[in-house]
């Protein structure tokens, strides 16, 4: 499969991994800062870069290279405008989390990939955890009976040096805080879990431990789902001293599954009334970061995707859904009442100044 990437930043190197160990034919990769396409070649697993094309410009490399795919790795808030301009020229797209950084760009990047009858995933790899594989096995079997409750908790560190890597980081507009940027990959997993249907939302964050970002670096909240769910979400970088956890737990009339690890890759607690003695407690998989390993089966499914004419495991629409889930937490932040959803629009830069009333 011909293949290029866009953005040449801090995950990209999972990108070219996921796209070598898939066969892909690597055609060229962008970036508008020549010293990061060097960065990630040497961050990156062994590959033909002599023979990958260098672009600055997407839309350059898209009307020259003619890709089947592209997954674009830019900051926030240029995930849209790369992805129309490929969805436009027929190209199918894996985008970075968030999809979008309003509700309006993510519906046209729907509508128009079915225009165009183009593939898009949100790159929420996190759902190919094998832990997460198996507690979604266990709800598809029914095995946690009646729904009662769930949550996803993301307790990690980012300091200075972090946001100083890249200015658009740490604001509303480009970035959002824990919530849009740290936290999003455990919003898509409860979601998902949960049922997908959110309709009401109440939050409260805050910037407690870094004056020099503008948004949150926590943000805690309450879901309400339409089958009946309560879900809670926590996220925080206010950690010192390194990443803590990121536990997500599922309980139901049946059983309880909790996974821990940092990204959700273990299984903490595994317990389920049909079958006592069945545990899976203790269960590890290895990862070298919080990026965990998915990204490769994520790029497979999407392969699959485009040559058997399927639909992503990952589709926009669950981008789309986690995106929404923050911005009601904002917007419920700002408003001191809960939210309703769906929303029928919403962006991050509405929330530009938040903790400077």
């Amino acid at each position: 499969m011909r293949y290029a990437l866009v953005g040449c930043g801090r995950v990209s190197p999972n990108h070219i991994k996921a796209a070598v160990e898939n066969g892909f034919e690597i055609l060229s990769v962008c970036d508008v800062d020549e010293s990061h396409i060097d960065d990630m070649f040497e961050r990156a697993v062994s590959c033909n870069k002599e023979a990958i094309r260098r672009y600055s410009s997407f839309t350059e490399m898209y009307d020259t290279e003619k890709p089947e795919l592209v997954s674009i790795a830019l900051p926030s808030s240029l995930h849209a405008e790369a992805a129309l301009e490929a969805i436009k020229r027929g190209i199918n797209v894996i985008i970075e989390k968030p999809m979008a950084m309003s509700i309006e760009d993510a519906d046209e990047i729907i509508r128009l990939s079915r225009k165009h009858n183009v593939k898009v995933s949100a790159c929420h790899q996190n759902r190919f955890n094998i832990a997460v594989q198996e507690m979604r096995g266990a709800l598809e079997k029914g095995r946690f009976g009646t729904l009662s409750n769930a949550a996803i908790t993301v307790r990690w560190d980012r300091g200075k040096a972090y946001y100083d890597q890249a200015d658009w980081r740490g604001k509303f507009e480009s970035d959002g805080g824990t919530l849009m940027n740290q936290c999003i990959h455990g919003i898509d997993l409860l979601r998902w879990m949960c049922g997908d249907e959110l309709v009401r939302v109440y939050g409260a964050t805050r910037r407690t431990l870094h004056p020099y970002i503008e948004a949150e670096d926590v943000g805690v909240a309450v879901l309400e789902f339409a089958n009946g769910v309560i879900a809670t979400l926590e996220g925080t970088v206010n950690v010192p001293g390194g990443n803590l956890e990121e536990h997500l737990t599922l309980i139901g009339s049946g059983g309880v599954v909790k996974l821990g690890g940092t990204s959700a890759n273990t299984i903490d607690v595994w317990r389920f009334t049909d079958d006592p003695s069945d545990s899976k407690d203790g269960f590890h998989e290895k990862t070298t970061d919080v990026y965990g390993n998915g990204h490769t089966s994520l790029f497979a499914d999407m392969k699959n995707a485009i040559e058997k004419d399927g639909q992503p495991y990952v589709d926009a629409h669950a981008g789309k859904r986690a995106l929404e889930t923050v911005l009601a937490v904002y917007t419920s932040m700002s408003t001191g009442q809960p939210v309703e959803l769906p929303l029928k629009n919403g962006a991050g830069k509405d929330f530009e100044g938040l903790f400077d009333k």
